[in-house]
């Protein structure tokens, strides 16, 4: 048995089901259901976001995965000033570009911080939906859209454990994958695809560990514990894909109020 089917029969007998039970709830066959629990078959990618909301879990929990938590950006986001900003990414401006809002596009904008990208986008004319872990960062997001005059559909969520429902056209992200661990990587990025339109377009970046840069002075103890990420890898994920961009780059930065560089890789690519 793996764990996968370990835990799909743990939690069966927690919520009191059968397996006809949560068969019937998934509508599918109970045989599929022993088929997991004794680990002659896996349950499809697609169906996990219905597992896991029947079984009252997470797509995370049922994968086995761990995570760090970014609670710390709670403390981070309290102030008065936008942390970040509130100048927009140029992956922003590389969006309208290749998508001009001549329609209502819809955008997913994931680790969204205190929303300086994801409420210039709806400024745009973009149908944006937002999510980040820390509550004090969405607030302050609110009221930037509020200031604005502008509708995000702001929600909290983790992004070790948030599966989309709903195709959208554009999926941006910018300081935030490195959060995802090493071993949930390709699955994260294979439901992300699944889950977005023809001809849609994803906007990324993230850290990459280089043995020439050292790290932040203001990284957190929960960011030293996260998988680091290497050159090329964020590319691995789409070598299905057409390209845009993919570039690697140095930059410097002062958040923390002290000097220091980053490495990032970029990308941005279209589903064919």
């Amino acid at each position: 048995m793996n764990h996968i089917g370990e835990f799909i029969a743990r939690r069966r007998k927690e919520m009191g089901y059968t397996q006809q039970k949560l068969a019937e709830r998934l509508n599918i066959s109970f045989q599929a259901i022993s088929k997991w629990e004794v680990g002659n078959m896996l349950p499809d990618i697609q169906l996990l976001p219905q597992i896991a909301a029947v079984l009252n879990t997470s797509v995370d929990a049922i994968l086995g995965h761990t995570h760090v938590s970014r609670t710390h950006y709670e403390e981070k986001y309290r102030g008065e000033a936008y942390y970040w900003g509130i100048v927009p990414n140029k992956l922003c401006h590389e969006i309208m570009k290749l998508r001009p809002p001549i329609e209502p596009y819809r955008v997913l904008d994931i680790g969204c911080g205190e929303g300086k990208d994801a409420v210039f986008l709806a400024k745009n004319g973009y149908e944006v939906t937002a999510f980040d872990i820390a509550e004090t960062g969405l607030d302050k997001a609110k009221k930037l859209a509020e200031y604005h005059h502008v509708k995000v559909d702001f929600f909290k969520a983790d992004i070790n454990e948030y599966v989309p429902n709903i195709p959208f056209d554009i999926i941006y992200s910018s300081g935030v994958l490195h959060y995802i661990s090493a071993k949930r990587r390709a699955l994260f990025f294979e439901v992300l695809k699944a889950n977005t339109s023809v001809n849609g377009i994803h906007a990324l970046n993230v850290f990459v560990k280089k043995p020439f840069i050292s790290e932040a002075p203001d990284l957190e103890d929960a960011e030293k514990q996260v998988d680091p990420w290497h050159s090329g890898e964020l590319q691995l994920y789409y070598h299905d894909w057409m390209f845009y961009q993919n570039e690697e780059i140095l930059f410097d930065c002062t958040s923390g109020g002290t000097p220091h560089k980053h490495c990032m890789d970029v990308l941005i690519a279209e589903k064919k």
